[in-house]
This record gives C-alpha cells, sequence and structure tokens, in this order.
C-alpha cells in the first residue's frame, strides 16, 4: 500500500490562483460575449525587450553550431550572468558577494518553495497575514505547520498581522520565530519597510539566531529613497539573511523563467547539537540533486537585461507598469475606495466597500463589470475585506477597467 503525504490534505482547497481561474472559465463560458479585463494574476503582458530576444536569437544559433553547443550547464548558474547581477545589482549599492554566493534558478517560486527543505521540521515559522500563498502552502505540505483551526490559521504558524492600523507593516514576533518570511515591495499590500524598519528585523534575527527569508521579487518598482532595493544593504543582514530575486517582474520573463537565490557563506543554521551548519553548502547539495540548472539561451537573455540598451529597455517597462498602477491607484480613490500599495509596486490593494467579503466583491467586480481581481482572503485570514489589483495589464485595458469601476459599479 502506497502511503500519501498526508501534509498535503491540511491544504484548504485550490490553489488560490486555481480557484480564480475556474471562477473566471465557468462566467466566460456562461458569458461568451463578456469583454473580461484581466487585472488578477500578477503576469506580465509586455513582450521581452529588444536587447534580450537579440541575446537569445544569438544563443540559439550557438546551440546550432556543434563548435559552441552546450550541454549541461552548472547547476549554480553560469558566471558570465552571476557576475554581472553581482556588479549591478550589489557591487552598485555596496554590498560585495562571492559568485558561490548567487544561485541561477527558473524562477523565485521554485525558490521560495524549495528553501524550507533545508530547515529542520521543529523551526517555527513566522509570516506576515496576508501573504504570498506559496511561502505557508510549502510549509504546510513538509509538515512544518500543524492543523489549520476554525479562525483558517495553522496552529504552529505565526502570523504578522499587518492591517491598515498598522499601515501593513509587521511587527515583531511576541514568542521567538526561526525562520521568518519578508516580501519587500510586499505581496500582495504594495507596501514596503523602511531601512530603519527592516534594521529592525536584521537586529531581532541576530538577537535570536533567525533566518529572514527575503523575497525581492519587485525590488525594481521601488521609488521611494528609504526603501532599500536589497536587505544586504542593511549592516549584518548577510549574518541573517537568504534573499530571492527575478527577472519575472522587471524585464518579463514570465513565460522564459529565470531568478536567482544569494545565499551568503556567513549564514548559518544549526544541528540539534548547536553547531554551526553554512546554509550556502546546504543549499548548493539541495540544488545539485535536484536541479539541472536554467538553460543557457534563456541565461544569456538574463544576462542582457545588465547590457545599456538592456538596462535602459526594461526601465521603460517597469515605468511602464508603475504608469498603470497611478492609474489605478488616482481612479479607486477618486471613486472613494481606501487603498493602498501601488507607490513602489505593482500591486493596489483596496478596502472592500461596505465590509463586502472578498469572494463576494470578486464575484461582484466580474459580473457587474468583468474585471478579475484576486480576493483579499485568498493570502490569508487578515486579507479578509480587502482585494487587489495588478497593473499588469496593457494602459488601454487599465483605463477602461478604471472607467468601469468608476461608471458602472454599483456599491
Amino acid at each position: 500500500m502506497a502511503l500519501i503525504n498526508e501534509n498535503y490534505l491540511k491544504l484548504p482547497g485550490s490553489y488560490l490562483f486555481a480557484e480564480i481561474a475556474r471562477r473566471v472559465a465557468k462566467f466566460k463560458e456562461e458569458n461568451p460575449a463578456a469583454n473580461i479585463i484581466r487585472l488578477g494574476i500578477g503576469d506580465v503582458t509586455r513582450p521581452l525587450p529588444p536587447a534580450i530576444i537579440e541575446s537569445m536569437h544569438k544563443a540559439v544559433d550557438e546551440m546550432a553550431d556543434e563548435k559552441t553547443f552546450r550541454g549541461y550547464g552548472p547547476e549554480q548558474g553560469y558566471n558570465f550572468l552571476i557576475q554581472k547581477i553581482i556588479d549591478t545589482d550589489y557591487v552598485s549599492r555596496g554590498i560585495s558577494l562571492d559568485t558561490d554566493e548567487v544561485f541561477i534558478s527558473d524562477g523565485s517560486k521554485s525558490d521560495v518553495g524549495n528553501i524550507q527543505e533545508i530547515f529542520g521540521l521543529d523551526n517555527i515559522v513566522a509570516i506576515t497575514d496576508p501573504v504570498y500563498p506559496v511561502y505557508l502552502d510549502t510549509n504546510v505540505m513538509a509538515g512544518r505547520t500543524g492543523v489549520l483551526d476554525q479562525s483558517g490559521r495553522f496552529g504552529k504558524v505565526t502570523y504578522l498581522v499587518c492591517n491598515a492600523e498598522n499601515h501593513f507593516k509587521p511587527a515583531l514576533p511576541e514568542k521567538r520565530a526561526d525562520l521568518i518570511y519578508l516580501c519587500v515591495p510586499n505581496n500582495p499590500t504594495g507596501t514596503t519597510l523602511t531601512r530603519d524598519e527592516l534594521k529592525v528585523w536584521v537586529d531581532y534575527a541576530k538577537a535570536n539566531q533567525s533566518i529572514i527569508l527575503y523575497d525581492a521579487a519587485y525590488e525594481a518598482y521601488i521609488r521611494e529613497d528609504n526603501v532599500p532595493h536589497s536587505i544586504y544593504e542593511i549592516e549584518g543582514a548577510k549574518d541573517v539573511a537568504v534573499e530571492f530575486r527575478s527577472f519575472s517582474k522587471n524585464a518579463g520573463f514570465t513565460g522564459t523563467r529565470c531568478a536567482l537565490t544569494v545565499v551568503p557563506k556567513t549564514v548559518m543554521g544549526y544541528t540539534t547539537s548547536g553547531e554551526k551548519c553554512a546554509l550556502n553548502k546546504l543549499w548548493n547539495r539541495r540544488q545539485t540533486t535536484k536541479f539541472n540548472g536554467v538553460p543557457y539561451i534563456i541565461q544569456k537573455g538574463a544576462e542582457a537585461v545588465y547590457s545599456a540598451a538592456g538596462q535602459q529597455q526594461i526601465k521603460a517597462l517597469v515605468d511602464y507598469y508603475m504608469e498603470n498602477a497611478r492609474i489605478i491607484r488616482e481612479g479607486l480613490a477618486s471613486a472613494g475606495l481606501e487603498i493602498f500599495g501601488g507607490v513602489n509596486a505593482p500591486y493596489i490593494w483596496l478596502k472592500t466597500p461596505n465590509n463586502m467579503d472578498s469572494w463576494a466583491f470578486f464575484d461582484k467586480l466580474l459580473t457587474d463589470v468583468h474585471i478579475v481581481g484576486t480576493p483579499g482572503s485568498g493570502f490569508g485570514p487578515s486579507g479578509a475585506g480587502y482585494f487587489r489589483l495588478t497593473a499588469f495589464g496593457s494602459k488601454e485595458n487599465t483605463l477602461q477597467a478604471i472607467e468601469r469601476i468608476k461608471t458602472k459599479l454599483i456599491i
């Protein structure tokens, strides 16, 4: 008899975005003429920049020539890309990294889900609430969270409540936490932490021998000077933090898949007997066993992000989406809705009108004005009564969506 991993049975319902897709498909089947505008999932819509495409084409030609063909590459990534990342994203901000501290992967979603494998099951996990579902769900799958209670929370998880009262900025946990997930700029709320606010977390982690798992997938969208682009801008962070970054949202790689994880060699975990163990070695062992690396063609495309033309072109991409964010933010505010985010992130987080249930507002928005968003409750109990819209649509659709909300949505 083949036994299953019963931790999977603890997961509530289907994955958030799978449920959204199911509801939209059903509505579309029943209303085939409906012109649906999708501002739900955080998927980019603009094509890959020319510099990236050109580099990929050259890489394809290399793969067609026996002299330049490549088979398996290094599981950690090619040094030509890693060095560009270090020089452009880190050295420019006063951060020094060795090439063996940067790991290229096929997506931050994969990495933030897989990183928990190198940690023991007895660790206490702290997550912000609301939160990107992958942080919690992968710990549930591993058996680290206990069972779901009637409040919608898992018994062994420390929930860091983020709401309007604390400006969606988490407070330090009242009880000690071993693994702390922070996403800055935040998905789903679009809010950020300043340098001083982030230093509090680094100091906490150092004092408690905790590890911060820092998701910086949206750092390219930061506009305010006092918001760090990397946790390593904070003194001491290289001793306590692992950082995740992605090419998906800044360079349009959602369909081509490329990301990176930084694991400094100074970040330590501990054995049950108290011996130090470098996380860098553990992550390298995990990757070399379970991952064959990102394709050469994709990594050459990512390398082009760091060319002069590539830097200019991805800035234009980010500016395009942030203009959409401004349109949504100002449009919703003029419609009388309470909104957050959209200043340093491509997400706008809004309070549902009249204390409406998040999924009820999802259905109303879809039915009445044919717009898809994301229910806040799908991100955790504290997301109840909130709703997320993304700025990743086209400008034309974004303008049309806001006009529909302002003129046709009856609240």
